[in-house]
């Protein structure tokens, strides 16, 4: 279901935009220490006064974005939670939302279950950090790491799904060397839904398999978003670090990956410098070079 609930404000004092940046955040943008590079900075603000937006594409929810505190960044928009909602930056309102419905979120935990599965159902936006959990695995170590940075926000998922209600998601926790033969399983049992592999930002080897409404991804709300401020997706560009940047990347006209980006990402897109190296402020660069050949 998708809720759009306020209108887009042009950051662009009326102006039509004439391009649309947009970047992952963690890996990406965001460095190893929690803070955004001087150079990655002051080319975003290149990028504002040449009237481009810009926007962050995130799998954390709106909660986790804001519990890294980064004040005055350059940027206007907010995707989050892998494209399930949008936000203008430093605004108060999300302007669209979606979610699974209760039925949705039945089928989807039943084929977790019966893959023997650690998982957690979210909430619906804006509420989406809060969660009920069911696990199957007693050494899941990274499922635990997450059930322990959440701890306030969690309960045990004790009712049937059916019962849980509508959902923003469903992710599971899947040790390293099993990831990737369950993704294919249900990503084939889940026709219907979009099933992302993300690496886990925890400890950088488990798998994580989250399940969205099918209209759900950093890619259609690029294009949802694009659309609403009548941007030519031929001067759409992304910079990512990880699989689920991959339908995003795909998307728009140019792409980036940073150099900390898995080997085989680093095979299909141009590379830049890693996220601690201002890899961000590089893509920028390159970009407008290319823009500014295409026009000369």
């Amino acid at each position: 279901m998708i809720t759009k609930a306020y209108p887009i404000a042009n950051p662009q004092d009326g102006a039509k935009p004439c391009g649309l940046f947009i970047m992952d955040f963690d890996g990406t943008l965001l460095r190893s220490d929690r803070t955004v590079a001087l150079e990655d900075r002051d080319a975003l603000q290149q990028l504002g006064e040449l009237g481009i937006i810009r926007a962050i594409a995130t799998g954390r929810s709106l909660f986790s974005f804001n519990t890294v505190t980064i004040s005055n960044l350059p940027i206007d928009f907010v995707i989050f939670s892998t494209g399930a909602g949008v936000t203008q930056y430093n605004g108060d309102k999300i302007i669209r939302k979606l979610h699974l419905e209760p039925r949705e979120v039945d089928l989807a935990g039943e084929v977790l279950k019966a893959h023997r599965l650690d998982f957690m159902i979210h909430r619906i936006i804006p509420d989406n950090h809060r969660f009920a959990y069911y696990r199957t695995n007693p050494k899941n170590a990274d499922f635990d790491r997450r059930l322990k940075l959440y701890r306030p926000y969690a309960d045990m998922l004790t009712e049937t799904s059916r019962a849980f209600g509508p959902a923003t998601q469903l992710l599971a926790v899947v040790p390293a060397r099993s990831g990737i033969a369950v993704l294919e399983a249900i990503r084939n049992e889940l026709v219907d839904f979009n099933v992302i592999q993300t690496t886990s930002p925890l400890d950088g080897q488990s798998t994580w398999i989250e399940i969205f409404p099918a209209t759900v991804s950093k890619s259609q709300t690029a294009a949802w978003l694009a659309e609403e401020l009548q941007i030519d997706k031929r001067q759409t560009v992304s910079i990512g670090n990880d699989y689920n940047d991959l339908d995003l990347l795909e998307w728009t006209a140019s792409s980036y990956v940073v150099d900390n980006a898995p080997a085989d990402l680093k095979n299909r897109f141009p590379t830049v410098a890693s996220n601690n190296n201002g890899g961000v402020a590089q893509a920028v660069k390159k970009w407008l070079a290319e823009k500014k050949k295409v026009r000369s």
